[in-house]
């Protein structure tokens, strides 16, 4: 018998477990005192290897696998995370062999539907289900599935579950650019009243407008009876004031151009307008807290096209060597406890740097 599967059959003898049940219980409510990561992402890595080390079927590695992401849900949830991201299919995975595909397709709908049927964990933190991802690429009868779990735990509203499947990074940055090129694209809506003073002035001046034009356009389709005889009189004259000054067309058609530019401009948002904020928006994690953790487990220290664009200045990023079955709260809890006393350093630093800033704005206004 290997050495996981008698750690197993241990740990979950009746009073083995139920120590570890009060202990863990224990261990949370420490963890509660201080400041909890609202965002935590994590990189599900070594299903595969895992099974490869224990021989047994790939699957059976996956399988394995979302007990865990059940147990550290359950971890996250109790200790007041309010979001959790996981890394569930990578659009990069669809290269892997059809039978690994199929299986991992067919295993995400029985999890869904066990979630689903048996939700204790959902209906007792009050977690809603949302799939992130080119959903355009899942079968037609999994992504009924997958719109069912999100519609029927919409209403909760204590905490989230985001499955990112299948997702890259760089998929849905280009997704975010393109639906907000797609946005900057339609008219801005008129607010106008019709009998404001700014749409009255607009009214009078295109009508003035529009008669002068009128009235050019009759003058010179319809010369007058002297004006051949005139033309050699008074060619130099002409020629010299035609020269000098423009005609009444032209100085009309510059109007004119003139308001269509500012009313085109006017009639779509202004690309200078668009900010990271604006693209935040359109990502597939907009409305969410900042990423604050993401841990990635296998031993691999890469994101792997994963949450580039939420890791910011202040994500802590952890990669550790244990593979992703055998992540537990044992793995977990020293980096929450990391995260905790960083928080805490960073909290102190900004205490004394308040003071700091403040005696200098003092000093320099004196």
């Amino acid at each position: 018998m290997h050495l996981f599967q008698i750690r197993r059959w241990i740990l979950e003898s009746p009073p083995i477990e139920w120590a570890v049940l009060q202990f863990r219980e224990l261990l949370i409510g420490a963890l509660r005192q201080g400041p909890v990561p609202r965002h935590v992402a994590f990189v599900m890595d070594g299903n595969r290897r895992f099974a490869k080390s224990h021989r047994m079927e790939t699957v059976e590695g996956h399988n394995l696998g979302f007990e865990a992401l059940a147990k550290v849900l359950e971890v996250c949830y109790k200790s007041g995370v309010k979001v959790v991201t996981v890394y569930a299919f990578s659009i990069e995975n669809f290269k892997r062999s059809k039978y690994e595909v199929d299986g991992l397709m067919d295993m995400a709908k029985v999890k869904l539907a066990q979630m689903l049927q048996h939700g204790d964990l959902l209906d007792r933190y009050g977690v809603s289900i949302r799939v992130s991802g080119q959903k355009d690429l899942i079968k037609p009868d999994l992504l009924a599935d997958i719109d069912r779990a999100t519609t029927s735990t919409s209403r909760n509203g204590d905490a989230i579950l985001n499955v990112c499947f299948p997702y890259t990074s760089h998929e849905e940055i280009t997704t975010a650019i393109r639906n907000t090129v797609l946005d900057y694209s339609k008219p801005l809506p008129i607010h106008q009243r019709p009998f404001s003073e700014s749409h009255i002035k607009h009214t009078i001046r295109s009508r003035h407008l529009s008669a002068a034009a009128s009235r050019i356009r009759d003058r010179s389709r319809s010369p007058s009876p002297g004006a051949a005889s005139d033309v050699g009189d008074s060619t130099s004259s002409s020629t010299t004031l035609n020269a000098e000054s423009p005609s009444p067309d032209s100085v009309l058609a510059a109007k004119v151009d003139d308001i269509s530019d500012d009313e085109f401009r006017n009639k779509y948002p202004d690309p200078e307008s668009i900010t990271s904020e604006i693209l935040n928006d359109h990502m597939y994690t907009a409305g969410l807290p900042p990423l604050d953790l993401l841990i990635r487990t296998s031993g691999v220290e890469r994101l792997s096209d994963f949450m580039l664009w939420q890791c910011h200045e202040k994500t802590d990023i952890v990669f550790l060597k244990c593979l992703w079955p055998e992540f537990d709260l044992w793995s977990f809890l020293p980096v929450l406890v990391e995260w905790q006393w960083r928080r805490k350093k960073d909290e102190e630093r900004e205490r004394v740097a308040r003071p700091t800033a403040r005696t200098a704005v003092k000093a320099k206004s004196t």
